[in-house]
């Protein structure tokens, strides 16, 4: 596949959206669906090629510019985009606001409006996912958002993209390959059923009761879903419904940042929804574990599960590089 066949290939649908109209509206991704079915596929299939045959697209991106913007600590999402677009030929710079918020030194609209006159693209770590929205408001360049306390569609991108290379991709398309997260019904839950949902794939969800992920998002996925043929389960207190039969088995820290004051009352609310040998047990005999990153073992996972031959959770970190080049390869190349 050429770099200019496998680019054009690649223009997603953007949902319909309410923000403002722009004099030239670029794509952006703010949530996972951004994108349709076919934009989410077209990822998947650029994410592979660039991962195969890195050297063609190595000056795809030459003389721009990414602004890497985060109010959150990151290691994963910060260096995979800076790295990303270094190794497109282009260039980023990093601005920590973790010391301050965005809106709390200067509106967001003035500092949308400042960088979209120095860079090419923006890729945004928030708190709040209304400063991800206002961003884009207020920006002509593709805003992508790194994570929010809403959605974090860059992981959920990856992990069924790395699910797909380790079952095949039509089998994750078409139901036979379930993936059950476990845990809080948190930002990486509501872009695991979107994305889900966009891509045909079986999901379920095990959330304790007062954890439960947020019910439009959740509407949203099985509108999604009834579209595409996706299965969307949610199980509230039964982990193991979840997990039965699961060819992955995926959870995430019980106190995301942000919440780290709740870490004794979330520790004792989540341990029944540990990942464990007990409940991988109860997952196909071939299941993978997964895992976002970072993790607290003997918490939301055992080092016996994550350190084990079941984990990918590495192959889930490498392929954050991959599917970042095709995110800023579907944004910027028009």
């Amino acid at each position: 596949m050429s770099t200019k066949v496998a680019i054009a290939a690649l223009k997603p649908t953007a949902a319909p959206s309410p923000r403002r109209q722009r004099p030239v509206p670029p794509a952006d991704l703010i949530r996972d669906d951004d994108f349709s079915p076919a934009g989410v596929s077209a990822i998947f299939d650029l994410a592979a090629d660039v991962k195969k045959n890195p050297r063609r697209y190595q000056h795809a991106l030459e003389g721009r510019s990414l602004a890497v913007l985060f109010e959150k600590r990151s290691l994963r999402t910060r260096l995979t985009f800076e790295l990303a677009m270094k190794s497109l030929g282009g260039d980023s710079v990093f601005m920590d606001s973790a010391p301050q918020r965005i809106p709390d030194r200067e509106p967001i609209a003035d500092v949308a409006r400042n960088l979209e006159r120095w860079v090419d693209a923006v890729a945004l770590r928030t708190f709040s996912h209304s400063t991800v929205e206002e961003f884009a408001q207020w920006s002509r360049v593709p805003i992508v958002n790194g994570l929010s306390e809403m959605f974090h569609p860059c992981q959920a991108l990856t992990d069924f993209f790395t699910l797909g290379e380790a079952f095949g991709r039509n089998g994750v398309a078409r139901g036979k390959v379930k993936l059950a997260f476990v845990g809080d019904g948190n930002n990486v839950a509501h872009s695991l059923m979107l994305t889900g949902a966009l891509c045909g794939a079986h999901v379920a969800v095990a959330v304790p009761e007062a954890y439960q992920p947020n019910a439009e998002i959740v509407a949203r996925a099985r509108d999604i879903a009834a579209e595409t043929g996706a299965k969307l389960e949610l199980h509230v207190d039964d982990p193991g419904a979840a997990v039965r039969g699961a060819k992955a088995v995926y959870t995430d820290v019980w106190a995301s940042m942000g919440f780290e004051h709740e870490a004794a009352e979330r520790a004792q609310v989540f341990a029944p929804f540990q990942v464990n040998r007990a409940l991988m047990a109860q997952a196909a005999p071939d299941a993978v574990f997964m895992h976002c990153l970072p993790a607290h073992r003997e918490e939301e996972v055992t080092a016996e599960v994550i350190e084990s031959p079941q984990s990918i959770v590495f192959e889930q970190a490498e392929n954050r590089l991959h599917i970042a080049k095709a995110i800023l390869l579907t944004l910027l190349v028009h």
